[in-house]
């Protein structure tokens, strides 16, 4: 074997170009900083849905990432001029309640990404929102409670009615009445995004008055159910593992397609202001119905068929699931 030694001046050369390699190669194994700013504890199922989704980009090593829980309204812009100022490039939250100061935040640094929870459209450069578009599952488990339902009475607590709240009670009311035409609701909302005790007595009322089937937005709702022994329909995330007999399904929101669209456009330099809302849905695996697990023998067979049979329409772009964002009534007599 002829070894080939490199003249002083070809060595010269390669050595210069490793070095000026060498940036790029750091650059491209940097991870990428976020930081996460929830109002409410990291438990919430709401906010719990970020923070998991992101813990997991962490985990694969794509991301260097910190979070805030539990921030208060009148601390959040601090808090986000914090994480901006600091050297994060992607910070995600939720603006609901403090549109104007997040919106200021972004304005004042336009290199930094943004992907808030917001009821509002994007803001160029840099401002990008995205919203639980988990309508599609929220009908598929009103059919499911249609069906378990024996009093015909459905008692339905949430958090605020507000249009990310109001259009999964509505779907999930439509997916209802679509197996149960006879199905009458008490519907309440605690204006709290984290109250328990709070749910759990609204709950108790509507159960007190017939309802047997309590649809829990929030938490607290299923806990009130459990005790009565009356069922339960989750949203968000599934709990059926901690309320194995009062649980029947759950509603369930993926934000990993948002947050991996994010993470993977800021990298690339090509994160821009649009709309999440779309990679909520089911067609892009940000929603699904979770499966029915301790219930799959006891829910009727004829509604289990139906439901599958929404679902695969669904998927298929054959049926779609109306989003009425308006407040949901009470039809409970």
């Amino acid at each position: 074997m002829t070894v080939k030694l490199l003249s002083r001046r070809q060595a010269v050369i390669l050595a210069t170009s490793l070095v000026a390699l060498a940036p790029g190669l750091s650059l491209a194994q940097a991870k990428l900083k976020v930081a996460g700013i929830y109002t409410v504890p990291f438990e919430q199922q709401w906010a719990g849905r970020l923070h998991t989704a992101l813990k997991a980009a962490e985990a694969r090593g794509e991301i260097e990432y910190k979070a805030s829980e539990n921030v208060s309204n009148a601390d959040y812009e601090r808090v986000m001029r914090e994480y901006a100022t600091g050297g994060s490039q992607l910070i995600v939250g939720e603006a609901f309640a403090v549109e104007a100061a997040a919106r200021k935040v972004a304005k004042d640094f336009p290199k930094t990404a943004f992907l808030m929870g917001s009821s509002g459209k994007p803001a160029s450069p840099n401002f990008s929102v995205f919203d639980n578009y988990i309508q599609e599952p929220a009908y598929l488990s009103g059919m499911v409670a249609g069906g378990m339902t024996k009093s015909n009475k459905i008692g339905m607590v949430g958090g605020f009615p507000i249009p990310e709240v109001n259009r999964l009670m509505n779907a999930f009311m439509a997916g209802a009445k679509e197996v149960n035409p006879k199905v009458e609701f008490s519907v309440s909302f605690i204006n709290s995004w984290f109250d328990p005790p709070k749910a759990k007595e609204a709950a108790f009322a509507m159960i007190d008055k017939g309802a047997d089937v309590m649809y829990a937005e929030r938490f607290g709702v299923s806990d009130a159910a459990k005790e009565k022994g009356k069922l339960a329909i989750g949203n968000v995330i599934n709990t059926q593992a901690q309320y194995p007999d009062t649980v029947v399904a759950s509603a369930l929101w993926h934000f990993e397609p948002s947050a991996d669209r994010a993470i993977k456009l800021v990298k690339e330099g090509k994160f821009t202001a649009e709309d999440y809302g779309p990679y909520s849905m089911m067609k892009h695996k940000g929603s699904s119905l979770a499966p029915l697990g301790t219930f799959e023998k006891k829910v009727p067979a004829e509604i289990v068929a139906k439901m599958k049979a929404k679902e695969k329409a669904i998927v298929d772009g054959k049926f779609t699931v109306k989003v009425d964002d308006s407040q949901p009534k009470s039809t409970a007599k």
